[in-house]
């Protein structure tokens, strides 16, 4: 129950962020909603193989290259869900930190057990 809270939040955090970014665009909450799926998955699939792959560009920039894999995660998912679309690079690594943001923000009003 507590993974489908935090998947409606990140859906409403998608869906915040693509009224407030000219680079970011959903159409839809139920396209939020795909994209916090598809977010969720590929965080969970890709991002270690990204950040196994880069760990001497990782270790050299000390961990700020993580950022530009958040990023490239996001852009993967505008690959992947029609009706989300983000403009470059720049407005991807814009989106993912607001939107760690947001999650931190949103994901603080669930109570732990």
């Amino acid at each position: 129950m507590k993974t489908l809270i935090k998947l409606l939040l990140t859906a409403l955090a998608v869906i915040i962020l693509g009224y407030l970014l000219p680079g970011v665009a959903v159409t839809s909450f139920f396209t939020a909603f795909i994209v916090a799926i598809v977010l969720a998955l590929l965080r969970l699939i890709v991002k270690p193989i990204l950040i196994i792959f880069t760990l001497p560009i990782t270790i050299i920039t000390f961990g700020i290259f993580l950022l530009f894999i958040n990023a490239i995660i996001i852009l993967i998912a505008d690959y992947f869900v029609g009706g989300f679309a983000v403009d470059g690079i720049w407005w991807a690594l814009i989106f993912s930190l607001l939107l760690s943001l947001f999650q931190s923000m949103l994901f603080a009003l669930i109570k732990e057990d």
